[in-house]
């Protein structure tokens, strides 16, 4: 059994879900609507502020998505009533962001600068202080988006094992390699 697809998802206050009877799900809340189609073999019951997804048979696809769609429903209600934030780091010297209004626009080294058109849902912000590397700070209701923009983001410039300079996540461990060796 599905252990993920099993635990019921409880609403916060001030979140509502609305179940189509296509199987369209849409979750409303304080930071935004997000929606989701769900598998017609799947269903989704919304029992007084607790949502469970159910499955018809033990086989392997319908466990597979069982695990899934709790999965996404509940970081649909995770992101309507929270939201998600992102926040990577520029390592490198003359590394900057700026923003402007939905652009990101980076200093990577590169011969050029690099700017990045972001998606509407998505808040971003860019603060750099003095003796320290420039975070870009990202908020937005849907996690897959949010993800998938910060990929996008790091695999600009990722971070290199010798000097670990590049765009990472803030936290996140660089394995470092050792560099030459010393001559005789």
């Amino acid at each position: 059994m599905s252990r993920i697809g099993k635990a019921p998802i409880s609403l916060p206050n001030g979140v509502e879900i609305t179940i189509s009877n296509k199987n369209l799900v849409t979750v409303k809340g304080p930071k935004g609507t997000l929606e989701q189609a769900v598998d017609p073999d799947i269903t989704v019951k919304n029992d007084g502020g607790v949502v469970t997804v159910e499955r018809p048979t033990d086989a392997k696809p319908h466990r597979a998505k069982h695990g899934l769609y709790r999965a996404l429903l509940a970081n649909m209600v995770k992101g309507v009533s929270e939201g998600f934030v992102v926040e990577q780091e520029l390592v490198g010297v003359g590394y900057r962001a700026t923003t402007k209004g939905q652009q990101l626009q980076l200093s990577l080294g590169f011969s050029h600068s690099v700017i990045l058109d972001l998606p509407p849902q998505i808040k971003v912000s860019a603060a750099q202080e003095k003796g320290k590397n420039p975070i870009i700070r990202m908020e937005c209701a849907d996690k897959q988006l949010i993800g998938q923009v910060a990929a996008k983001l790091r695999s600009l410039r990722k971070p290199e094992p010798y000097k670990g300079k590049g765009v990472r996540f803030v936290g996140e461990l660089v394995r470092r390699k050792a560099g030459k060796s010393a001559g005789k």
